[in-house]
């Protein structure tokens, strides 16, 4: 059940500098040969996969998003999470801990493990509480928190305001070796906006999200990183000045890093205002990577799968994202995939959550979007998705290293297709990227050296 070998793939781990057409045997769920020695080493009757003309990686990672257990079923599950994870390419996730109840205690991490170990088709790990309840006013038992299994420790969803608490979390946290993720808003500088501040905030007259709201908190974590030596890791980037504040400080060796989303590096807020502006043609040739015949989709104005936090922001900051990516200023790549019920996204705007589903479209807009328009290798891509996000949290995952665990990518690099929403193993379909023509597409998701996606 959990040997695999693997023909006549380009097998790629970045962790090893490997790039080559070559074959990989998995026994008893672990890497044990790789080329020749794959092949003769292989037992007579053991299950083959031909993965002639598709990229063989290691599995991929996913470290932001949420899968809603405890509290929020409705929304998503672990099985359905972890299944729409699958399809996706992900043999590994994070979950954040804005769930219902807060993961601020160990009993809560105890909670979730058991709802993994029971229903969970990839691995899952998750991150603990900074506060109580994610309320920003006290401190949650960080080191129990560790004890129990936490790789990292966050409040998404919301933002610890108090510099002095922030302070004493990354204090603490340096004490267990924990990197602490920040979702940077400043709830001041925001206030009630609900897109980005800019010409289609004052077009549409909807309350806005000013840039300086994400950059004032960079600044901060920048600040509190070199100050206490924690590695503060700013969660889903979507500005070009916070793109630059991290970027001169990994200049100046201060522990920081950064994270980008496909939605933050695809898309601008003209998408809410029904405006194609940003599609096809946006000095990279986006779409014209793209040679099958398909309908362009249209949309809305006002439409709340368009809705999230940070909001999608303007032409520059898109391309500053992408930029800051390629350079290995956010060195990495995540969905923040956050489920909603439909009917909570139909709804006026104003009143709408935040958040889209990712994990089924991020591995084919990151393909399409960053190596398809010669923007950076694959080898660089896949780094994003392995052994960069594998080292942030000390997980062992990320490479084909010899006695790794055997979890594999198998995808197709040149593969088009029509992504929809509703054909989705998740009980969400809160996407904006509906009918959307990719160029990219998992094939085979292996995990242990059992293949839980794909023929």
């Amino acid at each position: 059940m959990n040997d695999l070998l693997i023909l006549n793939g380009r097998v790629i781990d970045p962790a090893n500098d490997i790039d080559t057409h070559q074959s990989l045997l998995i026994l008893n769920g672990k890497v044990a040969a790789l080329g020749a020695e794959a092949d003769a080493k292989a037992p007579s009757d053991v299950k083959k996969i031909d993965a002639k003309g598709l990229v063989v990686c290691p599995g991929l990672l996913d470290i932001h998003v949420h899968f809603r257990e405890p509290g929020q079923s409705a929304k998503e599950t672990i099985e359905t999470g972890t299944r729409a994870a699958a399809q996706g390419g992900f043999t590994t996730v994070v979950c954040m801990p804005n769930t219902n109840p807060a993961i601020d205690s160990p009993g809560t991490v105890a909670l979730i493990q058991d709802k993994v170990e029971k229903s969970a088709v990839i691995h899952v790990y998750t991150t603990g509480a900074i506060t109580k309840g994610i309320a920003g006013e006290e401190l949650a038992p960080i080191g129990s928190l560790h004890g129990a299994g936490v790789v990292a420790i966050t409040d998404d969803g919301r933002c610890v305001q108090n510099n002095d608490l922030m302070r004493r979390a990354c204090e603490y946290a340096k004490m267990f070796d924990l990197p602490i993720m920040d979702h940077c808003q400043d709830y001041d500088l925001v206030g009630k906006g609900v897109m980005h501040e800019g010409h289609w905030s004052n077009v549409m007259g909807l309350p806005s999200w000013p840039a300086a709201g994400e950059e004032v908190i960079v600044a901060r974590n920048i600040q509190l990183a070199e100050l206490t030596g924690t590695h503060i890791h700013c969660q889903h980037m979507s500005s070009a000045g916070a793109v630059k504040l991290i970027r001169e400080a990994k200049d100046k060796g201060i522990p920081i890093s950064g994270e980008a989303c496909a939605h933050h590096f695809t898309l601008t807020d003209a998408a809410l205002a029904g405006s194609n502006e940003f599609w096809p043609v946006d000095g990279k040739g986006l779409l014209d990577v793209i040679k099958m015949d398909y309908e362009r989709p249209e949309w809305e104005n006002y439409n709340t799968l368009f809705k999230m936090n940070p909001p999608l922001r303007s032409g520059a900051d898109r391309d500053a994202v992408l930029k800051g990516v390629a350079d290995g200023t956010l060195e990495i790549l995540a969905s923040d995939h956050a489920p909603h019920c439909a009917y909570e996204k139909e709804t006026e705007f104003d009143t709408a959550p935040f958040g889209i589903t990712g994990l089924e479209t991020e591995l084919a807009l990151g393909v399409m979007r960053l190596y398809q328009t010669g923007m950076m290798s694959l080898s660089e891509l896949i780094r994003r998705w392995t052994v960069t996000p594998a080292k942030l949290v000390r997980l062992d995952k990320g490479t084909l290293s010899i006695g790794a665990a055997g979890d594999v990518t198998i995808f197709d690099p040149d593969e088009e297709w029509i992504y929809d929403r509703m054909k989705t193993p998740s009980k969400a379909t809160n996407s904006p990227f509906h009918g959307w023509p990719l160029k990219g597409r998992n094939k085979y998701t292996v995990v242990n050296g059992k293949v839980i996606f794909g023929n």
